[in-house]
């Protein structure tokens, strides 16, 4: 188990984080100063969660203080500039408040991973970094996977990364397009600077412009102070824009003009800033179709297009499922201080190789998350990984060995389906018993969920008949 020092002033945050980190098997000590922190022997701990400012002195000072150990600092948006001097002053990342709780989680993990795979390297007197014990073509950054379209992903990284130019990242939710953006930022020539994440999503339309560009003092009401925007505060470094699909029409004006002119102009103020900032944006939406629909500017869909990278969804990297299991099985077991080493049985794998994985690489790290708990004898087994028995592909039996059983007392086509592809074989299967069967009936008959039906209609332009259909064309069938 994992040692943490969470010193915070406040002590509802304080007990907050607290009861939050040991559901997630970390052990907790708290302090609400440095002078208090300090009482302590700082080397002990994995991790020091920190807030900027704190009484007497800020916490900042604990960097110094606590030598190897990571610090991660807290702080609220109206303090993001000092978090980027914090980072530079040696803090291993920085999280915003009100910190959202799976973020927070996934932020201790990777950091406390990451020191801990450190620690053992040092112990071992091995020097060398992590990446060089990984096969260069398995791995980029936090990126895992050996399959051809990770390798085109990690060949397309290495080569805009040293560009300085602006990159858009494609790919379904939970796929890691932020492990892919940090990935081109560490491998840039800012990579010793900081690289802010912004999630366009998760913040309030009526305070995004203010929070990217910044504001005077009095340009809406509560604009007491002037206040630095986050593309200010990424000067020198990084700025990736998660979901950028969601950012409102006037915000992205001033985008584009960052990205055009390389100017920020603050809300309230009629001069303007140069920034050096790159900026790196992701999204899982349709653009261009968001532009048709005149909900995304055309010219700044231009502009973010320049250079584009897509994430692979899991379900189509096969064998890359396992190898990512291992990575995370590994990564999570140390975090767990799990003793021994722990393996996938043959029914997981397979399963694994099997399932949908609708929420990608994330719904993965929770099941193996889950999966550590649960087991038993240094063996993961299906049963433990709580997968929904709903969300399964269609295997590649099941074109021969299914489609009998599937039309077996309805009349069919007379076309082999045998012959046909996976895709094609849902096509025609679909169409032809449609009329007949409900849309549960579809999706067990295909062994796959309603939800999955429904996304493979939309993907292949098969509408659902018309309501009042069935029955008639049902009765067709069976003259």
């Amino acid at each position: 188990m994992s040692d943490i020092l969470v010193v915070e002033d406040e002590s509802i945050i304080r007990s907050a984080l607290k009861r939050l980190l040991e559901r997630h098997q970390y052990q907790v000590i708290e302090a609400e100063s440095v002078t208090e922190a300090s009482q302590h022997d700082l080397g002990r701990f994995d991790l020091i969660i920190t807030d900027l400012r704190l009484p007497g002195a800020p916490g900042t000072d604990l960097i110094d203080m606590a030598g190897d150990v990571p610090v991660l600092i807290m702080t609220s948006y109206a303090s993001m500039r000092s978090a980027v001097d914090a980072m530079k002053m040696g803090a291993v990342d920085y999280i915003a408040k009100p910190f959202d709780h799976e973020e927070m989680v996934r932020t201790v993990g990777r950091i406390v991973s990451t020191h801990r795979q450190q620690r053992v390297q040092h112990e071992s007197g091995d020097s060398q970094p992590e990446a060089s014990h990984h096969q260069p073509h398995s791995t980029l950054g936090d990126l895992v996977g050996s399959c051809d379209s990770m390798q085109r992903l990690y060949h397309r990284i290495r080569r805009v990364a040293p560009a300085d130019i602006t990159v858009l990242i494609h790919g379904e939710s939970g796929t890691g397009k932020e492990l892919a953006a940090r990935a081109i930022h560490q491998h840039s020539p800012r990579h010793d600077q900081p690289m802010i994440s912004v999630n366009c999503a998760a913040i309030p339309e009526s305070l995004i412009e203010s929070e990217l560009f910044g504001h005077e003092k009095g340009a809406f009401t509560g604009a007491t102070a002037a206040r630095q925007g986050l593309v200010e505060a990424a000067e020198g470094g990084s700025l990736f824009l998660d979901e950028i699909g969601e950012l409102p029409m006037e915000a992205q004006a001033r985008l584009l003009r960052v990205i055009q002119e390389s100017e920020v102009r603050r809300v309230g103020s009629v001069n303007s800033r140069t920034v050096d900032v790159r900026l790196i944006a992701a999204t899982h939406r349709n653009l261009k179709q968001l532009v048709k629909e005149g909900r995304f500017r055309e010219d700044l869909y231009y502009r973010l297009q320049v250079i584009e990278v897509t994430l692979p969804p899991l379900r189509e990297r096969g064998q890359d499922v396992v190898e990512i299991a291992e990575h995370l099985i590994a990564k999570h077991a140390r975090r767990l201080k799990l003793d021994g080493p722990v393996l996938l049985s043959k029914d997981a794998r397979d399963a694994m190789l099997h399932y949908d994985w609708p929420g990608n690489v994330r719904e993965l790290e929770n099941a193996i998350q889950r999966s550590l708990i649960l087991s038993e004898g240094g063996e993961i087994t299906l049963d433990e990984m709580g997968l929904d028995q709903e969300d399964w592909k269609i295997p590649d039996t099941l074109v021969s060995e299914e489609a009998p059983t599937a039309s077996s007392g309805i009349n069919s086509h007379s076309q082999d389906v045998d012959d046909l592809s996976l895709e094609d074989y849902f096509q025609h299967f679909v169409l032809e018993h449609q009329e007949g069967m409900s849309e549960t009936e579809l999706a067990q008959k295909l062994g796959i969920s309603r939800k999955c039906l429904w996304e493979r209609r939309q993907r292949l332009g098969i509408p659902r008949p018309k309501k009042g259909s069935t029955a008639s064309s049902a009765s067709t069938t069976t003259q």
